[in-house]
């Protein structure tokens, strides 16, 4: 064997094996967990289903302030959403997602909310992750600054994210307008104004802290 060939197979042989190491370090990267979500997954039943009955209770004084003409406003934290997720909407509402996504957790700081979940697909598992920061510019219109969307530590595509928002959005019959961010894209979501009694609803404040999110707003009835 000449020398030429001994240093190829030398090459070669070390191209295999960074090419290796490249999928060992991606495989990795997408098997990553991010650490609220492992903590989310560890929260004991009993906890969970307290944080669920605390969100229903939320939801229900909510509903009675908005039928009301009066402001209105609740402050819900990710422990009571967690709790939702993890018990009322897997017990009482088992088709609501997709066959492919298991288990959605959320986190919440004043930067953003991050919903991860798992996701397995074709023998492929992997935690999906999607971080969002919504504001409200002006009354019933909701702005959601797409942050990021990642599988494990990989970025994923935002174009198909973006899609799914606007199928929703169109599945929910509400406007929906793309913005730019800086360099995060920004869906505007306009909501009706009036519902079918006659009462004006108007949401006029998001506002995120460290595990919780404040909503607020107005019910007013129609001038006859």
């Amino acid at each position: 064997m000449t020398y030429r060939i001994r240093v190829s197979l030398l090459l070669l042989g070390c191209l295999v094996v960074l090419a290796l190491l490249a999928l060992l370090m991606l495989y990795i990267a997408a098997r990553h967990v991010p650490g609220f979500y492992r903590e989310a997954m560890e929260i004991p039943q009993g906890k969970l289903e307290k944080g669920s009955d605390r969100m229903l209770r939320q939801a229900a004084a909510l509903e009675s302030a908005v039928n009301k003409e009066e402001h209105w406003e609740v402050l819900v934290t990710a422990e009571e959403i967690n709790g939702w997720l993890a018990v009322d909407l897997e017990k009482n509402h088992p088709n609501a997602l997709p066959a492919t996504i298991r288990d959605p957790r959320v986190t919440i700081d004043k930067n953003g909310i991050t919903v991860a979940c798992r996701f397995e697909q074709d023998g492929t598992r992997s935690i999906l992750s999607l971080t969002i920061a919504p504001s409200v510019p002006e009354p019933n219109v909701v702005a959601l600054r797409i942050v990021r969307a990642r599988v494990g530590l990989l970025p994923v595509p935002l174009g198909k994210v973006l899609d799914r928002i606007s199928k929703m959005a169109r599945k929910m019959q509400l406007h929906l307008e793309w913005r730019r961010g800086g360099d995060d894209p920004v869906a505007l979501l306009s909501l009706p104004d009036s519902e079918d009694d006659g009462r004006i609803v108007r949401i006029e404040t998001i506002r995120l802290g460290d595990g919780e999110i404040y909503i607020a707003g107005t019910t007013k009835r129609e001038e006859p």
